[in-house]
């Protein structure tokens, strides 16, 4: 043997295998059909070589649009930066200053500012109703 040559005794030993397709009995029908029938309606008969698959829904969705179609997408990516920064200082505002509460380092330092909000609010809805 030449040092550049293949040996075929190689290709020989390659068994024969049936294909899938000659192991099948018969072939696949012809057509499939999936319906979606509404209430009482019947169910189409299949005819030759064709297969006919139902599915029932209530009379009362006949005429409605896909359910799919009626939900809400949820937003793609999830909530914004925005909405969560807002969560995270929502959450975290109780322990900052200026926030009128006993948690936190100089919490008491907005109940000041929180009384006068609420003094010019009051004030506000009064000069609305007409009084003095």
């Amino acid at each position: 043997m030449r040092h550049g040559a293949i040996p075929l005794i190689g290709l020989m030993l390659i068994p024969l295998f049936p294909t899938a397709a000659a192991a099948q009995a018969e072939p696949p029908p012809e057509r499939i059909i999936n319906l979606l029938v509404y209430g009482d309606d019947p169910c189409p008969k299949s005819e030759g070589d064709e297969i006919v698959v139902c599915a029932r829904r209530p009379e009362a969705e006949r005429y409605r649009i896909p359910k799919k179609l009626r939900e809400k997408p949820a937003p793609a990516g999830g909530p914004g930066w925005a909405s969560q920064v807002a969560n995270m200082e929502q959450v975290q505002r109780s322990t900052l200053p200026n926030s009128c509460s006993v948690n936190g380092s100089n919490g008491f330092t907005g109940c000041t500012a929180k009384m006068l909000q609420q003094w010019f609010a009051e004030r506000r809805m009064d000069q609305s109703n007409g009084e003095p």
